[in-house]
């Protein structure tokens, strides 16, 4: 459970800015949208290597440029 505390006459706006920070670090909602659909393990692994070898050639163009 999130819970954030609301400093003495601290305005609702930044405490609610405060709470959605905590809630995006958590990766609650991330994990959520990832649950909503079922991803074979040889697709999820297909996706990581493309996504390591898209990784590495921007590496290597920034070492070139």
């Amino acid at each position: 459970m999130l819970i954030v505390n609301v400093k003495e006459n601290e305005s609702i706006d930044k405490a609610l800015k405060r709470f959605k920070k905590k809630f995006e670090k958590t990766g609650i909602l991330k994990e959520l949208r990832s649950r909503t659909s079922f991803e074979k393990p040889s697709v999820s692994r297909r996706n990581e290597i493309i996504r390591a070898a898209y990784r590495e050639l921007q590496r290597r163009q920034d070492t070139n440029a």
